[in-house]
């Protein structure tokens, strides 16, 4: 069986179970169960902690995971990610006290406090920039007022929380972060994890896709189409009205609205949108 690490609590626990659930894999019912054996889909799912899932897939004892982008970079794990999911997203950045114009290179051995020690110490030496790196579990926003740091590497959203600890982001971002499948180099060709791979990818466009399906005169066809090339190309349909078609095109999800607005100013009709439950491309 295929062995599948799921993130056990946090914000990727919720959503990595509802994307599995999409795919057609069965999910615990009751969160203290630590492992679940879906048989009919040959796969074993592994509940733990989403800091500990690219260590196990790392060293080898499980053959993918579901983590975040940050927790795997941080781990050093031997790891790598092959899917993004579009969840769970988030940004790194460096915040240090107002008053003073920061750029990267006041970095240069200072004391950054970060809950990510492994993330910043990569980055900073992509940069050329020598620090200590003092690695905190929480409240990382306080270090500096308390003296353990002269400035910050965090997850940032409004930056509201920094503003009221006196901090101010400067730089460009460290990492921007989301949820990832990961898995190790040997383990890429592996038919079940293709399969897994496939389903997943299935559900992202199907959350990203919309099916649109309109009529129009045979002469604006062309620019029909032009709204609507679909992935490959649209589907066209002869109706019983000679001088009019039916199309079928796959459209982004965001772009729903304005897609049938231009297509009715050609004088589009019948335009209807269906949602897409799962797709293989």
């Amino acid at each position: 069986m295929l062995r599948v690490a799921i993130p056990n609590k946090g914000s990727l626990a919720e959503e990595s179970i509802a994307i599995l659930k999409e795919a057609g894999y069965r999910q615990r019912s009751d969160s203290r169960d630590l492992v679940l054996v879906d048989t009919e889909n040959q796969v074993e799912f592994y509940y733990l902690r989403p800091r500990d899932i690219a260590l196990y897939v790392g060293s080898g004892e499980l053959e993918a995971g579901i983590t975040g982008r940050d927790l795997l970079i941080d781990s050093a794990a031997q790891a790598s990610e092959i899917l993004s999911l579009g969840y769970g997203g988030s940004t790194f950045r460096f915040a240090a006290p107002t008053g003073k114009k920061w750029s990267v290179k006041d970095i240069q051995g200072k004391r950054v406090a970060s809950a990510y020690p492994g993330l910043v110490t990569s980055h900073l030496n992509s940069l050329g920039i020598q620090a200590t790196v003092v690695r905190l579990d929480g409240a990382v926003e306080s270090s500096v007022r308390l003296g353990v740091a002269d400035l910050i590497a965090d997850v940032v959203s409004t930056g509201n929380t920094l503003r009221q600890a006196g901090l101010e982001i400067f730089g460009d971002s460290i990492l921007i972060s989301e949820a990832v499948l990961i898995t190790r180099d040997s383990e890429k060709n592996n038919p079940a994890l293709q399969i897994l791979l496939r389903r997943l990818q299935g559900v992202i466009t199907a959350r990203l896709y919309v099916l649109l399906d309109y009529d129009v005169q045979k002469d604006k066809v062309a620019a029909a189409c032009a709204i609507t090339p679909g992935l490959e190309s649209p589907t066209i349909s002869p109706l019983q009205n000679e001088k009019w078609v039916a199309v079928r095109a796959m459209v982004l999800r965001k772009d729903t609205n304005r897609v049938m607005d231009e297509l009715w100013d050609i004088g589009a009709r019948g335009i209807l949108v269906t949602d897409i439950h799962a797709c293989r491309l």
